[in-house]
């Protein structure tokens, strides 16, 4: 078993807190949708949509950050979300990093962390300064005498977001001037049960050794199966909330969408 009860029920009561404020505090913003009211024609759905939309904007990544401390507080010697990477960056790092990133930009090389990581701590680190930009790692853990940094993202960025991550992977390293393990994770695959194709990540990232997608991602930091017990979690907490969601869509439905 991946995840201890223990871990379970943390998990359970971080979402059943996260979905009990949002039934206490959820007021509808907008009031008037004019054309998606009556290509819908249907209130109920649309308050649903609104309810749900409102849900995903209030738990965003953080959630996963919460839960990626909770499913690697077991086997790690520490672990942290919003972990300050701290250090400083040379104006000669800064340069080799951004030779890199336009290089795999124009397709000139091949995405490889462990090369491009030997670059950077190649670079001279002199009259290196601090820089506040891209200090924040989502989630950081240590085990087994070494540390992971990971960059946690929406599922479908656009390639300025992968650019600007893998500028941050490497700049983590520049900081910390010394072999560290950096990623960029996605909590899940959009493109499920097909291998993740973001037309986007083509070239830029280093899969698997950079880039970490849904079960891989939680299966690494938590161990084998992770993936698996985590949804099992989340059925458990969405069949408990079914029937008060439900009412909670029907009681914003009374209120008319549309006022046009």
């Amino acid at each position: 078993m991946a995840l201890s009860d223990d871990q379970e029920q943390k998990i359970t009561t971080l979402l059943t807190r996260k979905i009990e404020d949002k039934l206490e505090k959820y007021g509808r913003e907008t009031t008037s949708m004019p054309f998606l009211a009556r290509l819908i024609q249907d209130s109920e759905k649309i308050a649903a949509y609104s309810f749900i939309h409102s849900m995903a904007t209030t738990l965003g990544m953080s959630i996963y950050e919460d839960v990626s401390v909770i499913v690697a507080s077991e086997n790690s010697v520490e672990c942290f979300r919003n972990y300050g990477v701290g250090g400083v960056i040379s104006e000669k790092q800064k340069s080799v990093i951004g030779n890199i990133i336009a290089k795999l930009r124009n397709k000139e090389r091949v995405a490889n962390i462990r090369e491009e990581m030997a670059e950077v701590l190649l670079a001279s680190s002199s009259d290196g300064e601090y820089q506040k930009s891209g200090n924040i790692a989502d989630f950081y853990m240590k085990r087994d005498n070494e540390e992971f940094y990971f960059e946690i993202k929406t599922v479908k960025p656009n390639i300025d977001v992968f650019e600007k991550s893998k500028t941050k992977l490497l700049e983590w390293i520049a900081r910390k001037r010394k072999p560290i393990n950096v990623f960029l994770a996605f909590p899940y695959n959009p493109y499920y049960p097909e291998a993740y194709s973001r037309f986007t990540e083509v070239g830029m990232m280093d899969h698997p050794n950079d880039f970490l997608i849904g079960e891989e991602y939680w299966d690494f930091i938590g161990g084998e199966n992770t993936f698996k017990e985590l949804l099992e979690t989340f059925d458990k907490v969405g069949k408990e909330f079914k029937d008060r969601l439900n009412e909670k869509f029907k009681e914003i439905a009374t209120s008319k969408i549309s006022s046009y």
